[in-house]
């Protein structure tokens, strides 16, 4: 969004101990803070997925789950999910649900640069057409939980570390449906 997005940084259980710049946080070196993931749900039971933007610092180019974002000091996440919801995908999102409470992870991107995140998980809907911004989002499709994980299988490589770690979770969480149909 702009330079002066801050992120909470967290101690090792969880506790915020400080904040940091979001764009000068993000290094070979980056210390654990406050994150979330989103997946969006439409009638059909589909996720969307998307494409990351080849303009991103991390992964860039990789597909993921709708969209992701790091709650700012005292933003509430439903507040912090509606505010990426608009900003990425150009939508307002509703029915927000919290589904991996305690999901965390650290994975190193190719170039080095380090996500460590403790990294709730939530599944909502969206209001309105997807309009998604440039630079957040290259590419989006609407793919059943059971291709995913098809997808997720044979090639997972073209996803983002994060989002293979979630999936299984939320699978056995029921959070997404296997069935076509089944999330309406």
């Amino acid at each position: 969004m702009n330079a002066t997005e801050m992120v909470v940084l967290l101690d090792d259980a969880g506790n915020p101990i400080g904040e940091a710049s979001k764009a000068g946080v993000h290094t070979l070196d980056t210390p654990l803070h406050l994150a979330f993931s989103c997946y969006l749900l439409n009638d059909s039971g589909e996720v969307l997925l998307t494409r990351r933007s080849p303009e991103k610092k991390t992964w860039p180019s990789v597909w993921t789950n709708s969209f992701c974002g790091h709650p700012g000091p005292g933003e509430e996440f439903e507040d912090a999910i509606m505010r990426r919801a608009q900003f990425e995908l150009g939508v307002d999102a509703n029915r927000i649900e919290l589904v991996l409470p305690h999901f965390r992870y650290r994975a190193i991107d190719p170039t080095g640069i380090v996500e460590n995140e403790i990294c709730p998980v939530y599944v909502a809907r969206i209001s309105g057409a997807l309009q998604p911004n440039p630079s957040e989002v290259a590419d989006w499709a609407w793919i059943s939980p059971a291709v995913l994980a098809d997808a997720l299988e044979h090639s997972p490589a073209a996803f983002s570390p994060w989002l293979g770690l979630q999936f299984p979770q939320l699978l056995e969480a029921q959070a997404l449906p296997l069935v076509a149909g089944a999330g309406a």
